[in-house]
């Protein structure tokens, strides 16, 4: 995948490093990331201990908010791929007491499946 792809709407595996520097004011002390994917210019970043939705807001991106979900509540999640005349996939995530989901739309693209076995790997522990 390349900078098109994220232009695009398509998720890419994002470098660990990079991500871990740029987010670590938010990361509690001795919290580790351990894999992230890029979404056009959000992040969804799986920690050892929560799962980190980053949207970056506004032309510059400078306004950014950071959702934080423990694994422990997330209660279900649903992924619902693309077909012939719906482009989009999309990636619902639940957490308890809400009765709303969170939504990310990936654009067709087959790394969707990776964010779920990734979110899945680290939910059913």
């Amino acid at each position: 995948m390349g900078i098109l792809d994220g232009f695009l709407g398509n998720a890419s595996e994002a470098d660990l490093g990079t991500v871990s520097k740029n987010i670590e004011l938010v990361l509690a002390e001795n919290e580790k990331v351990e894999k992230a994917f890029k979404l056009i210019r959000d992040l969804i970043v799986f920690t050892d201990k929560r799962l980190l939705l980053i949207d970056k807001q506004g032309m510059t991106g400078k306004k950014v908010e950071y959702h934080s979900i423990p694994y422990r509540n997330i209660t279900h999640f649903s992924v619902e791929t693309a077909g012939t005349f719906d482009l989009d996939a999309e990636l619902k995530i639940w957490i308890s007491s809400t009765t709303e989901p969170v939504a990310k739309t990936f654009k067709k693209d087959k790394n969707i499946y990776d964010v779920q076995k990734t979110l899945a790997a680290y939910v059913l522990k």
